[in-house]
């Protein structure tokens, strides 16, 4: 989410961090078809060898008689005992589930092939752009080597200078990532976090640049994260959750709260600033501004939210800008005005600006208003606005004056992903761009010869001439259309018979955009297809986009998508023996919600760190904080739509499921591995001697994966290996673009 983004936590990996090695990958009709077993599929015999050795070989799986009464219905929970995962029978049966799926996997070429091919793909010299010190000279950024697994951060005293390596993980343990790492205005201090085994709760540290020493300051809390230095340095803020025996207990994953840290003091002296009594979903940042005199403190709740502002230095209460939760709000300060883009009666954004000393509403006027694409952010850079448009998912960058008169389109290399960064008060404007046939670009734009000049492009040994991408529209139940992209090799023919990969999110107003991926390569080159469609309750089209995809009408959402399948198959480009889909968190309850919905329709599904029992999801962790997405079985309204759409709760006995693989994070920080254990237990006792249905929770992994490169090749080679397999796809036998033979 664009402006604060480490102040809401949602399912997927979604906050934006500095750090590019987190964004590594991004990893009706009823239609009936004759059953596999009768079809001329390469590799079908394989196939049916291992779903019989998986279906004679699950482990042992006790059925219990919980159940729940809730708003007069009886709800069965058979697998109750699967939520302790500390139990030590809860272990012993998880491992169990693993040395089934581990005997399947690590036997499969595919697995093979995709560890090489990913390993050519996503290794290579690469770094980040260039961030210069708003006070001085000083560059720091992060940069890889090819033979490396983890990013390091370096800095240069000015850009003709020599690189100084700051931090480097990879002589760290291997369960150790580096999280977090903001320098001071001026870069003589680095506030830097290392976090353990992917559990999102970075452990900050403070650094002297020039000499590397590190200073005895430590903080308070967990889960801490967004700082913000002040101008002279003695100290920054920060956000955190509250230290065990703070809260009643179980409630540490709430009451995050904005604190305050002075250098060379203890962290049991560090203010709360910026906080709320009553409601503990809440989440609070407080960020300077750039020109260093203001603070802005950012309370959100969910998608909506409240800001306020205080001079930096100042005693007094920070004074309210917006309050109410009636909208979201994004804020900057610049030359003593406020730029407010805010959904506020205008569901695909519009912006206005205030004076800093007087932002009461009655004051505001309208910068720019609501247009037909969706704004999804502004930067004010090098004296000029920049706006960030999604036009049909794709961005478009339109550049303004303060006083709002439009200058120009900036020139982007062809549809696709961008973003524009910088400080008001330099001359550098960074453009990042990707598409998926485009490979991550970085460029500085000149705006007096209004051209993009390359700095780096990240080096794969792909030939992209080779791809395609287009982008289709299709019907999905209720009459609404729905965009679609889909990625193949241009020689593909629609011959009815293509394996293609089907995934989505729609959920958390969260778009689905173009960006290169090494998976979708490797997968291409195997002979795939990639069908990524624009579903409701994403953040493609604006709020009202998104709010047709939750809470009660969260099923249009698996309409959507099953609506796509449904296109794919009928316009001839694959068959369900052919279809597999794959989804993750938000995305993970997607694929469940349409595998238990639509079994016929698809061959293999990967499922990855899910949401799939969505009557007692609001129980674990953080997870409450989504309430507003999903409903609260508490509720005897949303109790209703939920228990319709529950895939753990509609799992049913005697149906023939298609193959699946569950991934889970052992240190998941969003979404618990309860959710994968219970709706394998469910599955596997439902269709006993079908498809193999596997469970694999990740040591040292978190909601995004392992921790290392490494682990996430070896991690999407079993993934995506297990998606081949099933649908028969040989990649070893075919020639690679760009690469092996």
């Amino acid at each position: 989410m664009p402006g604060q983004p480490w102040l809401l936590i949602e399912p997927a990996c979604s906050l934006r961090r500095s750090n590019p090695s987190a964004n590594l990958e991004r990893t009706g009709n009823m239609m009936v078809y004759p059953p596999l077993e009768s079809m001329a599929i390469p590799g079908a015999g394989i196939v049916l060898l291992i779903a019989a050795c998986a279906a004679s070989s699950y482990p042992s799986t006790p059925r219990g008689a919980v159940k729940d009464t809730l708003h007069g219905e009886a709800i069965a929970d058979p697998y109750r005992w699967l939520e302790n995962g500390t139990d030590p029978r809860v272990i012993r049966w998880t491992e169990a589930q693993e040395q089934l799926a581990r005997g399947l996997l690590d036997a499969l070429p595919q697995r093979e092939w995709l560890i090489r091919r990913l390993n050519e793909v996503w290794r290579s010299d690469d770094r980040s752009a260039s961030t210069e010190v708003l006070d001085g000279t000083r560059i720091f950024f992060w940069a890889k080597r090819k033979n490396e697994d983890r990013w390091r951060f370096v800095t240069q005293a000015d850009e003709r200078a020599d690189t100084v390596e700051l931090l480097n993980p990879n002589l760290w343990p291997q369960q150790e990532t580096l999280d977090l790492a903001t320098p001071s205005r001026d870069g003589s201090l680095l506030a830097f976090g290392k976090a353990h085994g992917g559990d999102e709760d970075p452990v900050i540290q403070i650094m002297e640049v020039a000499t590397r020493r590190i200073l005895p300051d430590s903080l308070r809390g967990w889960r801490r994260g967004g700082v913000s230095w002040l101008p002279d340095n003695s100290g920054f803020f920060y956000s955190a959750n509250p230290q065990k025996g703070e809260v009643p207990a179980g409630e540490e994953f709430y009451w995050h709260s904005a604190y305050f840290h002075r250098l060379g003091t203890p962290a049991s002296e560090d203010p709360k600033v910026f906080w709320h009594g009553t409601v503990k979903e809440c989440f609070h940042g407080a960020g300077v501004t750039e020109d260093g005199q203001y603070l802005l403190h950012y309370r959100y709740r969910f998608d909506k939210n409240e800001v306020y502002i205080a001079r930096v230095g100042e005693e007094a209460p920070p004074r309210p800008i917006v309050t109410g939760f009636d909208a979201q709000y994004l804020i900057d300060a610049i030359d003593g005005k406020l730029f407010i883009v805010t959904d506020l009666d205008a569901p695909r954004r519009r912006v206005f600006t205030a004076p800093v000393d007087n932002p009461a509403r009655e004051n505001w006027k309208e910068f720019l208003p609501e247009a037909e694409d969706n704004l999804v952010s502004l930067g004010c850079i090098a004296g000029k606005i920049y706006v960030e448009y999604s036009h049909n998912a794709t961005t478009r960058v339109a550049i303004y004056d303060i006083d709002g008169r439009h200058l120009r389109d900036l020139p982007l290399p062809g549809l696709g992903s961008a973003s524009v960064s910088g400080y008001w008060s330099k001359p550098t404007v960074w453009v990042s761009f990707s598409s998926f046939s485009y490979p991550k670009a970085i460029f500085t734009y000149e705006y007096a010869t209004d051209e993009l000049r390359l700095f780096h492009q990240s080096p794969v040994p792909v030939d992209v001439d080779h791809f395609t991408t287009g982008q289709v529209w299709y019907t999905s139940k209720d009459g609404t259309p729905v965009s679609m992209f889909l990625i193949h090799r241009k020689d593909l023919v629609r011959d009815g018979a293509n394996p293609v990969l089907l995934t989505g999110y729609g959920g958390f107003n969260i778009p689905q955009t173009p960006y290169f991926s090494g998976g979708y390569v490797a997968w291409i080159e195997a002979g795939g297809m990639v069908a990524i469609p624009n579903l409701r309750g994403g953040g493609e089209y604006g709020r009202e986009w998104h709010e047709a995809g939750m809470l009660d009408k969260k099923q249009n959402v698996f309409d959507d998508f099953l609506a796509a399948a449904e296109w794919l198959i009928r316009e001839g480009y694959t068959i369900p023996a052919k279809l597999a889909i794959e989804g993750g968190s938000n995305g993970g309850l997607l694929v469940g919600a349409a595998v238990v919905q639509r079994p016929d329709l698809f061959r293999a599904v990967l499922c990855e760190v899910p949401l799939l029992d969505m009557l007692r999801y609001h129980r674990f962790g953080l997870a409450n904080i989504w309430a507003e997405e999903y409903g609260n079985a508490d509720n005897p309204e949303q109790f209703r739509y939920l228990r319709a759409y529950s895939p753990y709760h509609n799992v049913k006995e005697g149906v023939r499921y298609p193959a699946m693989l569950f991934v889970a994070g052992e240190n998941d920080a969003r979404v618990d591995p309860v959710h994968a254990r219970k709706m394998v237990a469910r599955l596997q006792a439902a269709d006993p001697d079908g498809q193999p249905i596997l469970l694999i929770v990740q040591r040292e992994s978190g909601h995004g994966g392992g921790t290392t490169l490494s682990h996430h090749i070896e991690q999407r080679a079993d993934a995506w290996g297990f998606l081949m397999d099933r649908l028969g796809m040989k990649p070893e036998g075919k020639a690679q673009v760009g690469g092996q033979q």
